[in-house]
């Protein structure tokens, strides 16, 4: 699908995306490079960080890829410190590495669910506190006048309740939490912008096939607005718009990019009978205002 954002939307950019080599994050770092930025990625599998790499590197975009875990603070100094070192600077930090498996609440132990919140949560929050050095007016390779922009993958599982995600739902609120709180003090005291994206059900994605088999995924566009799962452009899309400068007054916000489902519910009652139902009640208001049963006038 065609971008409808210039392709020079992000000249001269730099930007790090952890979890960039797969899914969600590689499609950003692929549609931030088609639009002019220079991209480093950070993941935990040198296997899937260099194949990625190779892949951005065949679209002609400037890229490299650092192995490290967003767990280890070390890894976050030593990650960024090198993007800076490669590229000059850095302009744009996603924060998309992310955990998620399927478990019941009594099925799950203490440290599967800090597993999570370790990569979601404190994940998030270090790469943010390492990177501000970065990000601010006047870090290493910025102008004196500009600062830099953050964007958090979320999710909406924790807008309402989502079975057998407890752990990601605690880490995703947790997530948006940070957001907004950066947004606040770091945006009035830096100039830097914080959002976020809460995408829904992704097509293709490794999330999707590890927490939803094919056969479910089919029923849930039954449920869906628009009767079908989103695809990892619509994300990227959605990122390109908050990390540029088409949302420079756009600060704190969560985007939600699902097609409207977290607002969903199944239709427990089929269109027609509504209609029918609202006849009815329509007629009996007439006869109560007038006194005299519509069907006698």
């Amino acid at each position: 699908m065609e971008s409808p954002f210039k392709p020079e939307i992000l000249n001269g950019k730099v930007a790090l995306l952890t979890g960039g080599g797969s899914g969600i994050g590689f499609e950003i770092s692929a549609q931030f490079g088609k639009h002019g930025a220079s991209v480093a990625i950070m993941g935990r599998r040198k296997l899937v960080l260099d194949a990625a790499v190779s892949s951005l590197l065949a679209m002609g975009i400037q890229a490299i890829g650092f192995v490290g875990d967003v767990r280890k603070r070390e890894d976050a100094i030593r990650v960024l410190e090198s993007t800076v070192q490669h590229f000059g600077r850095l302009d744009i930090l996603v924060n998309a590495a992310a955990g998620n498996f399927l478990a019941s609440p009594e099925d799950l132990s203490p440290n599967g669910f800090r597993t999570v919140l370790d990569i979601d949560s404190v994940g998030t929050y270090t790469m943010c506190h390492e990177a501000l050095k970065y990000l601010k007016k006047g870090a290493p390779g910025r102008d004196p006048s500009t600062s830099g922009v953050i964007l958090n993958i979320s999710a909406t599982l924790h807008y309402t309740a989502s079975w057998y995600q407890i752990h990601v739902s605690a880490a995703k609120a947790a997530v948006d939490s940070i957001t907004r709180s950066l947004a606040l003090e770091w945006g009035t005291d830096y100039d830097i912008r914080v959002n976020g994206i809460a995408p829904g059900p992704i097509e293709g994605t490794p999330g999707m096939r590890k927490l939803a088999p094919n056969e479910m995924t089919v029923k849930a566009r039954d449920v869906m607005p628009l009767y079908k799962l989103g695809e990892k452009w619509d994300i990227a899309m959605a990122s390109l718009y908050l990390a540029s400068d088409a949302g420079n007054y756009v600060n704190g916000t969560t985007l939600v990019v699902d097609g409207g489902l977290w607002l969903s519910r199944p239709r427990y009652i089929p269109k027609e009978d509504v209609r029918q139902l609202s006849r009815v009640v329509e007629k009996k208001s007439r006869d109560d205002l007038t006194g005299i049963p519509t069907s006698k006038l």
